[in-house]
C-alpha cells in the first residue's frame, strides 16, 4: 500500500517506516525535522519536509491509502509552558492531517498516550478508565482521539487511536523529553551520573519500540477504536536502573534528587483489548529490550 508516516524521521516513526518498507509498502515520510533526523529515514522512503499543520502538498504527492500519524509536540514541560503551541501542533495539526487523509480516502492510525491521559493509576488502566490528564500534552492527545472518533461517526471512516505506554528502544535520543531509558543509558555511556527523582518507587509501563511498531501495523487493518499499547507490568525507576546496570555492565551509583512537582507515581496500562481485537501482545522482555537498546547506543 501507499503509506504516509508523519514524524517518520523520529524515534518511533522511523522504526515504523523500516517495518513498512520491509513488507514492501511505498512509504512517504512527512516531517519538519525539528526533532527528527534526516539520517533516520531509510533511502527507500520518500521524505517530504513539511509541517503537519500544512500537510496538503505532501499528501497530494503521496496519495496515501493509510496514514500513520506519529508527529507531535511531545514535551510535557513545553505543553505546560506553552499550551497554545501544544494545542496548535497536537490538535489543529491532527485535524489538518485528518482532512488531508479524508481527501485521499486514507485510514489514519493515531499515536496517543496512556500515562498522560489516565493520570494516576490504581491498577492497570483499561481504555474506559477515568481520563485525568495532569498536563496540556495529555489533554491535546485526548482531543486528537476525540476528533478521530468524530470523523469516524461523521464520515464513516475507520481511524484507530493507540495509547502508548513508555516506549523505549533504538533511535530514542537521550535529550529533551526523552524516555528515562535513553537518558540513563546516554549518561552511563558518557561517564555521567544519572539522576533519580524522589524515592525512585514511581512506576511506569515500559514497552519496546519493536512491539509498538507491530501494534501500529496491526491497527491499520482494524475497523476503528482506541487501544492501549503497553505490557501491563509496572517497573519502578529503581528496578529499571538495576536492569539497565545489568544490561550495560556499568555499576554506577545514581544521584537522588528532590521529586518533581506533579509527577505521576503510578502508571500502567491494561493491554488486553489490543490482544483480543488486534491479536497483539508485547513479546519483548524488558531485559532483552534493554540489551538491544544498549547495543544501538554503543554503535
Amino acid at each position: 500500500m501507499r503509506a504516509v508516516v508523519t514524524g517518520g524521521a523520529g524515534f518511533i516513526g522511523s522504526n515504523v517506516v523500516d517495518a513498512l518498507l520491509e513488507r514492501g509498502d511505498e512509504v512517504h515520510v512527512v516531517d519538519d525535522l525539528s526533532k527528527g533526523k534526516r539520517e533516520n529515514v531509510a533511502a527507500a522512503a520518500t521524505l517530504h519536509v513539511a509541517d503537519i499543520r500544512d500537510p496538503d502538498a505532501a499528501f497530494d504527492a503521496a496519495r496515501p491509502e493509510v496514514v500513520f500519524h506519529l508527529a507531535a509536540q511531545a514535551d510535557v514541560r513545553v505543553s505546560v509552558d506553552r499550551p497554545d503551541h501544544d494545542a496548535d501542533v497536537n490538535v489543529l495539526g491532527t485535524v489538518r492531517v485528518l482532512e488531508a487523509a479524508r481527501r485521499h480516502g486514507a485510514r489514519v492510525v493515531f499515536s496517543s498516550t496512556g500515562g498522560a491521559i489516565y493520570g494516576e493509576c490504581d491498577a492497570p488502566a483499561p481504555e474506559d478508565a477515568p481520563r485525568r490528564p495532569l498536563a496540556p500534552y495529555g489533554t491535546s492527545k485526548l482531543c486528537g482521539e476525540e476528533y478521530l472518533a468524530t470523523w469516524n461517526r461523521l464520515y464513516g471512516t475507520s481511524h484507530v487511536a493507540l495509547r502508548f505506554g513508555n516506549v523505549y528502544g533504538p533511535r530514542q535520543e537521550p535529550h529533551g523529553e526523552a524516555g528515562v531509558v535513553a537518558i540513563f543509558m546516554g549518561l552511563l555511556q558518557e561517564g555521567g551520573t544519572p539522576k533519580i527523582y524522589g524515592d525512585g518507587r514511581q512506576t511506569r509501563d515500559y514497552v519496546f519500540v519493536g512491539d509498538v511498531v507491530d501494534a501500529v501495523l496491526r491497527a491499520a487493518g482494524h475497523d476503528g477504536g482506541v487501544f492501549n499499547v503497553g505490557t501491563g507490568v509496572e517497573t519502578s525507576v529503581l528496578e529499571l536502573y538495576a536492569a539497565i546496570a545489568a544490561a550495560t555492565g556499568i555499576e554506577r551509583e545514581p544521584q537522588h534528587v528532590e521529586g518533581r512537582l506533579g509527577e505521576l507515581q503510578r502508571s500502567v496500562l491494561d493491554p488486553s483489548a489490543a490482544e483480543r481485537e488486534l491479536g497483539w501482545r508485547p513479546r519483548t522482555a524488558l531485559e532483552d529490550g534493554l540489551r538491544a537498546t544498549w547495543g544501538w547506543v554503543q554503535d
